[in-house]
């Protein structure tokens, strides 16, 4: 393997810069650093991937199958917009193989679970957001290796792309069936005890990711981060914010409300960074991918940043609308009834009857003020 990642680490080498990441890649020769690093990210992934099967309800997933609007914005979300985007900005910023290979694999990743973090905190559909990343993650298994072959077909002559183990991803997309199911039956059987495992899932996203900066800064150096090219940077940034207006317009297209608006921006644009570190971590040699090897953390770390200012955006400006728009509901529904118990009293009110001998009635008509 080692005669193998030779020629890819001469061609992702045009520049000093692609010469400091495939060198960076000798880094992870420590074999006890690498292992740990291997384990820590499965496991992230098949907790993860448990919590997510603990979010789904057989129930929602009925009523889904029946009008599939969810699984239809994830298809055209995570397998339409965000690979092409991708593929785009690889294009457009002259990526070398090896660092266009790395966006590519994020851009081709379902949903995260983050998304249905920050749905919550913009008052989104979490039902949609919970089916959209359930639905992403499933269609992966089939999409993902795809659409990373149709895209990574302009470095065909390079080796990182001759050598891409589309296998390997599948098989590693394969695994996380098992955690997601047993969750869906822990849903079933044990509901509170599915909701504590969400919310473990949860901050187990955020401890993988801050232990991954620390473990990858130990094994590559302190100087890694400088021998990022720029590019990377600003394709790191620009994604996730491109992924979230992608995503809005969408669903503007859908002619969804608001709120459902919010929630597809955000699924669109989370990736699921933990699946595809663990790709690049399990599948790939260490000296192949070189530095890449950060790209996934560098967009899990903007995708956060840029979607907390989405929260922060919304609850100073947006939350007022949200309020509003829930209130006029309440008012119409308050109005139809007050309309419905008046109609009921109009017809019941016909008169009343009074009795002046034993053997006459009389009715007299009343009005209604209507």
């Amino acid at each position: 393997m080692a005669s193998s990642a030779q020629p890819p680490a001469a061609a992702g080498g045009g520049g000093p810069d692609g010469e400091s990441l495939a060198g960076s890649g000798e880094a992870f020769g420590d074999r006890s650093l690498s292992q740990g690093l291997s384990v820590l990210v499965g496991l992230g992934l098949c907790v993860t991937m448990l919590g997510l099967g603990c979010a789904v309800e057989l129930g929602q997933l009925g009523q889904q199958l029946r009008r599939p609007v969810g699984l239809l914005l994830a298809l055209l979300g995570q397998f339409v917009a965000m690979p092409l985007l991708a593929f785009l900005l690889a294009l457009i910023f002259a990526l070398d193989e090896v660092a266009a290979v790395a966006v590519l694999l994020c851009g081709c990743c379902p949903g995260g679970n983050l998304s249905n973090l920050m749905s919550v905190l913009v008052d989104g559909d979490m039902n949609l957001s919970i089916i959209m990343t359930a639905s992403s993650t499933l269609l992966a298994l089939f999409l993902m290796p795809l659409c990373l072959w149709i895209y990574s077909r302009h470095w065909i002559n390079t080796a990182v792309v001759q050598l891409l183990p589309l296998g390997a991803v599948s098989l590693t997309l394969g695994s996380t069936l098992l955690p997601i199911g047993l969750g869906v039956l822990i849903r079933y059987r044990h509901p509170r005890a599915a909701d504590l495992l969400v919310k473990i899932s949860l901050w187990s996203l955020l401890v993988t990711l801050v232990i991954l900066f620390i473990l990858t800064g130990t094994m590559l150096g302190p100087d890694l981060l400088a021998h990022i090219p720029a590019s990377v940077y600003a394709i790191a940034v620009l994604m996730p914010l491109a992924g979230y207006a992608l995503g809005y317009g969408l669903a503007t297209v859908f002619r969804m409300p608001p709120h459902c608006r919010r929630t597809v921006s955000l699924e669109t644009g989370c990736q699921n960074v933990q699946l595809c570190t663990a790709i690049l971590k399990l599948t790939f040699p260490p000296e192949l991918i070189g530095g890449m090897y950060m790209f996934p953390l560098l967009y899990a770390l903007f995708q956060s940043a840029e979607a907390g200012l989405f929260v922060l955006v919304y609850k100073m400006y947006g939350r007022d609308s949200y309020k509003q728009d829930t209130l006029g509901e309440e008012e119409d529904t308050d109005i139809s009834y007050k309309k419905l118990k008046e109609e009921e009293v109009a017809d019941t009110s016909y008169g009343t009857v009074t009795t002046e001998e034993h053997n006459s009635i009389q009715m007299e008509p009343t009005q209604t003020a209507l």
